[in-house]
This record gives C-alpha cells, structure tokens and sequence, in this order.
C-alpha cells in the first residue's frame, strides 16, 4: 500500500525539525498547508501520526512512516543522482557515539569515496542508545553497542574499543592511598547520565557515590578535562595512548579496562550508497578498533 508522499514529506520535515512551523520553512509551504497534509495522512492511516508538543514527536505509527519517508527519499536521491551522471549526493543519516567520532569514525568522515558520494548528517549519542534511532526512523545507520539487529536492520560487529581509567600524575598522586587511591574522594569526570563506564569502575571498588563529579558533554572536552586534572576518567585507547607515552597521564588501578563493543546497524535496503558507507565504515574500524 503506497501512502500520500506530501503527508510523509511532511511527517518527515516535522521529525527533523520539532514543529508545524519549521516544517513549513522546510518545506517552502504555509504551517496550515503542514496540518492539512498531516490531517490528510492520519485520515488516510485511521491513526494520530504525530504527537502535538514542544518538539512535536512521531507516534509508533508515525515512526514507522518517518522510517518508510527516510527510505523513500535516500532511493529517490540515489535515482536523481544517477540521472545526473552522479552530480549531487543522497543524504545519509548516521548516530554515532562521541568517542568513536572523536577517534577511527574521523577516517570514515575523510574517506574519499564518502566524500565524493554521500551527504552525511551525524547524529552523536551514546552507543547503548544509538539503536533507538534507527527504530524512530531518526537515523539510516548507527553505531552501536547493540548485536541484535533492529527489525529491518542489517547488523555486524565492527570491534571493540578499549577504555581505561585515567589522570594526570599529580592527581594520582594527590589521592594515593596505600597501593591504590582514594576513589570516594578522587574526582571523577563523567560524560553525562548516560555514561556508566565510570560508576562500574567505581562499584567494583565499593563507590556509588564519589564526593566530585564533574560532567563534560563531548569527547573532546572530556579528554581535554581529564589532561588538565579536574578528575579522572575513562578514556579510549586511541586518545589515552600518545598521552601515556608522553607522560602527561597516567592508568589508575593496575589492568583495569573496559571494553565496548562495537556494531555497525544498518537498514536492509538494496542502496549503493548504505553500500558505501558500510565499506568505509568496516575498513576504517578495521584498521583502528580492536577484534
């Protein structure tokens, strides 16, 4: 059964951007033209297909649209670029976590044949949420920590990238207690609520509370944080490494690691250009991750 293709369009614009309005811009049409499109589709689908807010928010019914909007217009991207002789480039959406962004997804993003091919749009979150997106229809592909495919969803495993705790050897020093530190009192950094590779670290050691916590919301600045001494925290190899051979940081607590695997989700589509990616994708994290 094919459904109103302006109804989807708009549903879709409405995802992307949170409300009527900015869906209109979007879309170069009025807000009441969005709502009479919207109106059109629910009446047509027998169901609410969007939840009315501040940001508007797809239903079950109206992800499962969003998604089928998002497949539609990456193979109708592909066809116009075809017909072109390949000028112009289909839009991808990808969710990927901020340490893989930070770290081997960079290569993807330099990637010749990525750059010559395909519009990236990135989403960053966390790789135990990442899956989510792609079952909203937000995202086409993701980074995630999830082995079971989402329905409808191809999955394979990428890697592993290996985290360990870290800080500046003053700090380490500062906190020392006897062979080990004080872990209750040392400050720790963390990325956001999301983030539990500190608190496991910290459980096995009989912490669920530590005194300081600071958050620092990107990669980056995380890593920043830690190399400056406002606490410590756990960092990727790919980041942690030249800085243990300089010297400017150091491990805490002996071989205490954690390991986050890593999958590559995408949607079973026939798509040169999800073809693309996960070829960039599978050699890039080859080449970085740990297997």
């Amino acid at each position: 059964m094919s459904y109103n293709a302006a109804g989807v369009e708009a549903l879709v614009a409405i995802a992307d951007h949170g409300t009527f309005d900015a869906a209109a811009r979007a879309l170069h049409v009025t807000p009441s033209a969005v709502s009479q499109r919207i109106r059109a589709l629910e009446q047509e689908v027998g169901q609410v297909v969007v939840r009315r807010g501040s940001p508007c928010v797809p239903t079950e019914a109206g992800a499962a649209l969003v998604r089928l909007g998002r497949q539609t217009r990456l193979l109708d991207d592909e066809a116009r670029a075809a017909l072109r002789a390949h000028v112009g480039r289909a839009e991808v959406t990808v969710a990927v976590n901020a340490d893989s962004l930070a770290t081997w997804f960079r290569d993807v993003l330099a990637d010749a044949e990525v750059q010559e091919r395909l519009a990236l749009r990135l989403v960053v979150e966390d790789q135990a949420w990442s899956a989510e997106l792609l079952r909203s229809g937000e995202a086409l592909a993701a980074v995630t920590d999830e082995p079971h495919p989402v329905q409808g969803c191809r999955s394979e495993h990428l890697g592993w990238l290996r985290y360990r705790p870290a800080a500046t050897p003053a700090l380490a020093q500062r906190w020392a207690k006897g062979r080990s530190h004080d872990w209750q009192r040392m400050p720790v950094v963390v990325f956001n609520a999301k983030d539990a590779l500190q608190d496991e670290v910290l459980r096995e050691r009989g912490v669920t509370q530590p005194d300081v916590v600071h958050g620092v919301p990107t990669s980056a600045d995380f890593h920043e944080a830690v190399r400056r001494g406002l606490g410590w925290g756990m960092l990727p190899e790919p980041q942690l490494l030249p800085d243990l051979d300089a010297g400017r940081l150091v491990t805490l607590g002996g071989r205490t690691h954690r390991d986050v695997h890593l999958y590559w989700q995408r949607w079973r589509l026939d798509s040169t250009t999800l073809t693309t990616l996960t070829d960039a994708v599978r050699r890039h994290a080859g080449a970085h991750l740990r297997t």
